[in-house]
């Protein structure tokens, strides 16, 4: 009892005399609370990796993708009287490249890389199940890199069919699909790590990963968890010729519309606008502030272009086209690739900070940039062709530094030798036959009528 009371009285000391007692006052805030919330439901796994299930993508795609072997047929000597005297010689079929290639339809055709496929005399394609078939070639674009192969087998193969690669957005998971360093199919992840990235190339965008691409893998699938085919791999960027973090695929909008030209018409149907823009990172951009503009700024527009047909003009930026933000020349070339002449797309364009809308006709490609010499020609129109007195030829509208002093720039063309020259892809054609250890007739028009010839050597 003497402990008990003892307790008692010592504990009601301490509360009544040594704690203190502490309130919180709650109050009505109306401003902005001290922290923010996410509204994403959580999983009872948690926001992780494993959360990622990359097994069904990985099951629909290893049978639609083959390793594809490019061989040549090379002719050499057999003995040493056929090296001394010359002749024939013996074929040698030698392995040139592989690489990896989808199967896009049952009946056998298949979507790889144009350079994967180059130069070949013969092609063999090796399905995932160790089975090898003969392939011909059924048509090529060397601008996007693209070529359809088909092979004949005796039963349905599996397939992939494309998806909207516009649709991919920046930090989507994918797998890399294909044949590196000539294994059988094998599967990288990463994510998209940017869109219509420019490497340079005349008109392209490519897609950008992170996901791991080698040699033998470029012409492969690039998938995302659906198992859809969003990208053809094409590319890495690489001082050692591996992958080192970067990788770039074709866009599969892209893909798609180059092998539906080739199986319909044979060859790629390209519209363009007609525009040229300025790269951001020249002088000529910095000093007139073109490299801080969000869009694609209109430097020319091209004579018989659409661009000309609907009145766009130099200094205009385009904003958007059909609904898709446009932020630079990349993004523009990437949705306009996707289309044919014919075609029509909606431009919200800023001119002198007025917002308007433009609807733009895309047209056939009427001027190019000829191999060898650089020399940009264009197609005639008629007013060209009542002027120089001609019902053929392309007429040459820019010349680089080289033959700035041939006053070549206003002529016509009219023939390559003993060719003549219809149109611009005559030119790209008679233009890269040209030999650089021969000499070269070109038979020109001036203004007057009277005809030229420079000698090419």
């Amino acid at each position: 009892m003497v402990s008990i009371l003892g307790g008692a009285i010592t504990l009601g000391a301490y509360k009544l005399f040594f704690e203190s007692t502490k309130f919180a006052v709650v109050t009505e805030d109306q401003g902005a609370p001290y922290f923010t919330t996410s509204n994403t439901a959580t999983s009872v796994k948690g926001i992780a990796l494993n959360e990622v299930d990359f097994t069904v993508a990985a099951e629909k795609t290893v049978n639609a993708v083959v390793h594809v072997k490019n061989v040549a047929v090379n002719e050499a000597p057999s003995n040493f009287w056929e090296y001394f005297y010359g002749s024939q010689g013996s074929q040698r079929p030698q392995q040139v490249g592989t690489g990896s290639g989808v199967i896009i339809s049952p009946d056998g055709y298949i979507v790889t890389n144009n350079h994967v496929i180059s130069k070949a005399d013969a092609l063999s394609v090796t399905l995932n199940n160790n089975k090898s078939y003969k392939a011909e070639i059924i048509g090529t674009d060397p601008n996007s890199d693209i070529a359809l192969i088909k092979i004949d087998a005796e039963r349905s193969l599996p397939y992939l069919a494309f998806g909207d690669s516009d649709n991919t957005r920046i930090g989507e998971w994918v797998l890399a699909v294909g044949n590196p360093f000539n294994l059988t199919s094998t599967v990288t992840a990463g994510i998209i790590s940017a869109k219509a990235r420019d490497l340079g190339r005349t008109d392209q965008s490519f897609l950008q990963t992170d996901a791991a691409v080698n040699p033998g893998n470029s012409g492969g699938a690039l998938v995302n968890t659906n198992g859809d085919l969003i990208g053809i791999n094409t590319a890495i960027t690489s001082q050692t010729g591996s992958y080192v973090g970067y990788s770039f695929a074709v866009p599969s909008n892209i893909a798609k519309k180059v092998v539906e030209d080739i199986m319909e018409y044979g060859n790629v149907q390209k519209g363009i606008l007609g525009i040229s823009s300025p790269r951001l990172n020249t002088p000529y951009a910095v000093e007139n502030g073109i490299d801080e503009i969000e869009g694609v700024y209109i430097d020319g527009v091209e004579e018989d272009s659409g661009a000309e047909a609907a009145e766009l003009q130099s200094g205009d930026v385009i904003k958007m086209v059909d609904d898709i933000r446009v932020r630079r020349f990349a993004d523009l070339t990437g949705y306009v690739a996707t289309k044919r002449p014919g075609d029509k797309v909606v431009l919200a364009i800023n001119r002198n900070g007025d917002e308007l809308e433009v609807e733009v006709e895309l047209k056939e490609r009427q001027s190019l940039v000829v191999p060898q010499m650089g020399l940009k020609v264009k197609n005639l129109n008629e007013a060209d062709k009542k002027k120089y007195k001609t019902k053929y030829g392309v007429k040459i509208t820019g010349v680089p530094e080289t033959y700035r002093g041939y006053d070549l720039e206003g002529k016509v063309i009219m023939s390559i030798g003993d060719e003549e020259v219809k149109d611009i892809q005559d030119a790209r054609t008679l233009f890269g036959a040209i030999s650089r250890y021969g000499k070269t007739v070109i038979t020109m028009i001036n203004e007057k009528g009277e005809r030229e010839r420079l000698i090419f050597q």
